[in-house]
């Protein structure tokens, strides 16, 4: 611990919610954060981008920066990332996660390189990141998610200890709100649920917008009951949600189908079944969430059930 407390070398150990939980003292002069705080990585960000200090945030809106960020931090179990600090240094960042969801950053001074080189590096992340980002919401896009949920299944394919669900979520009556007040409303309502979403996505989950106002969560190592209690948590907080500030009384809903990871499963047979799910959610009057199972376990859906 002497070494980690004098080192240069940046080192800090975030939780699977993205909490920091140990930094030594040059991670925390860096991004300005006193010896007994634990805040999340998404409160530094935003605390910093307003005080102009730590990471260098190109973005004129933050909150859709950390949404997109946050989205595919900690997805893969390594990394290296480039950043530059406000200070004038340049760091290059690796970030190692393990199963449980916990993140070591580790980051030295690359201040020295080439400054070409960076820019370079630095210009292909920004087109690797659009690739993988929807444009309005800044969640990720459908190329992405799908590419996730093939990972999701081809990994309980090969593990027979690991297990999860899917989700597909669509707001409702969302051509409605389109017809009513207007597609730029409609968009506000398309980023507000996305945003609300970011506070139930865990670090091991991937959420992202699969077409229109149709989303999807992956949610490994989560049974249906766990994932039927957050997606109830997540209903609570949309129906609660006022995202018109001139309409403040509007308000909106939304449904969802799950379904469970089945030995021998396709993509696109979880996919089916969590898609049929939500057509039942619709058909019993939406803002709900309902999960496939088998036939004779359970009154949502079975098979012979589905449309």
């Amino acid at each position: 611990m002497g070494l980690q407390a004098t080192t240069p070398v940046l080192i800090a150990l975030y939780d699977q919610h993205d909490r920091l939980r140990y930094a030594n003292a040059a991670f925390r002069s860096a991004y300005h954060i006193a010896a007994d705080e634990t805040p999340t990585w998404a409160e530094i960000m935003r605390r910093n981008h307003l005080a102009q200090r730590g990471t260098v945030l190109k973005t004129d809106d933050v909150e859709a920066w950390i949404s997109a960020t946050a989205s595919r931090r900690g997805k893969i179990p390594f990394r290296t990332v480039e950043t530059d600090l406000h200070d004038g240094r340049w760091l290059w960042m690796t970030e190692t996660v393990d199963q449980k969801g916990w993140m070591l950053c580790i980051a030295v001074d690359i201040t020295n390189v080439r400054a070409e080189e960076r820019k370079l590096r630095q210009d292909r992340d920004f087109a690797l990141r659009a690739s993988q980002v929807d444009e309005l919401t800044s969640a990720p896009n459908r190329r992405y998610t799908m590419e996730r949920l093939a990972e999701f299944v081809q990994n309980c394919a090969e593990n027979p200890h690991m297990w999860g669900c899917v989700a597909i979520i669509d707001i409702d009556y969302f051509k409605a709100i389109n017809d009513r007040y207007g597609h730029h409303r409609g968009d506000e309502v398309l980023l507000d649920f996305a945003r609300q979403m970011q506070s139930f996505v865990r670090r091991s989950d991937c959420f992202g917008r699969i077409g229109g106002e149709e989303f999807m969560l992956i949610l490994p190592d989560t049974t249906v009951s766990e994932a039927n209690l957050i997606l109830d948590r997540l209903l609570d907080k949309v129906r609660s949600s006022r995202p018109l500030a001139n309409i403040p009384e509007f308000c909106y809903t939304c449904s969802v189908g799950l379904a469970e990871y089945r030995e021998g499963d396709a993509v696109r047979d979880i996919y089916s079944r969590a898609d049929e799910a939500l057509y039942l959610a619709k058909r019993e009057g939406r803002d709900r969430v309902k999960r496939y199972t088998l036939p004779g376990s359970d009154p949502d859906l079975s098979p012979d059930q589905a449309p």
